[in-house]
């Protein structure tokens, strides 16, 4: 059963349109990734989804009831813009996030230090945050983010500002939270993490579903395939080029990468081509989710 439904919502700032009925569903302890250029609506959508703003139109649900100010203790959100206090100790500043969500005074100082901890903060926890480096102050605000335990977590651009191996640590942490129970949506450009991070996605561009589902769905949908194929001799090429709808792509010398319309019958290309050659390869590659995310953005929607 989904956990969250968001369900045609639209919202309007003035005369501007932000966000035009967009739809998708998340289920329990899924971790979701909401994509989109700068200014497609994916901020407007999130601050809705967690009942900081009304939509003008559409609903939002979390387990079958409709999103408000009173589930707020129960959400969490980490906003792409930094959101602490700079003369406030990190340790005291977690604090405060946890005394915010209703946590009682024994369970913050708890779990206050489990994530001084876990995010390796123990040097600075004395500190003022305006002291700290980008990469600290974002440690500092997903433990703030989190550290009441929410259902619902919502993070934007959580990976901003981290070096590669503070960044490894965030994403074993996602996975840990999702593994206790949360449900997680994030929105990131870092592509190759969401890819590896999420189990399903929407894309929206000009405040408007593009492109939604698992990237196995995704991938479905995408128009065209990919084929590698060596050796790259002339016979081959001969005979690719005389397959229709065919364009090379790629050649490293060694092999070639051909596009194909998605209803290409392979079995029979594959077949022709071992009638002229020793074919030694011949691979489908599957279209990344920054491919399908670039398509999705530049050039309408592909359903998934």
């Amino acid at each position: 059963m989904p956990s969250l439904i968001v369900d045609r919502v639209s919202k309007a700032f003035g005369t501007v349109s932000a966000v035009r009925e967009v739809s998708f569903t998340i289920p329990d302890r899924a971790t979701f990734g909401l994509l989109g250029p700068n200014g497609a609506g994916k901020t407007t959508t999130m601050r809705m989804i967690l009942g900081i703003l009304v939509p003008d139109g559409g609903t939002i649900s979390w387990n079958g009831k409709p999103v408000g100010s009173a589930m707020r203790h129960i959400f969490g959100y980490l906003p792409e813009e930094r959101g602490l206090y700079g003369r406030m100790r990190v340790r005291d500043q977690i604090r405060y996030f946890g005394q915010l969500h209703g946590l009682g005074q024994r369970d913050i100082a708890a779990r206050t230090d489990r994530w001084i901890e876990r995010l390796e903060l123990q040097e600075y926890a004395a500190r003022p945050c305006a002291e700290l480096s980008k990469g600290n102050q974002q440690k500092v605000q997903v433990a703030c983010a989190a550290v009441h335990e929410p259902e619902l977590l919502v993070l934007d651009e959580p990976f901003s500002g981290l070096d590669p191996v503070n960044a490894d640590m965030l994403f074993s942490i996602l996975n840990e939270l999702r593994a206790a129970g949360t449900t997680l949506v994030l929105s990131s450009h870092q592509m190759w993490q969401l890819e590896q991070l999420c189990d399903s996605f929407c894309i929206i561009a000009g405040g408007e579903n593009r492109a939604a589902g698992t990237l196995t769905e995704l991938r479905a949908a995408w128009p065209t395939r990919v084929v590698r194929v060596a050796p790259s001799s002339a016979p081959v090429r001969h005979s690719l080029n005389a397959t229709p709808g065919a364009r090379l792509i790629a050649d490293d010398g060694a092999s070639v990468d051909y596009e194909f319309p998605r209803t290409t019958a392979f079995s029979d290309v594959l077949r022709t081509l071992v009638s002229v050659d020793a074919i030694t390869r011949f691979d489908a590659l599957d279209p990344s989710l920054q491919d399908i995310y670039m398509h999705a953005i530049g050039n309408g929607k592909v359903k998934g």
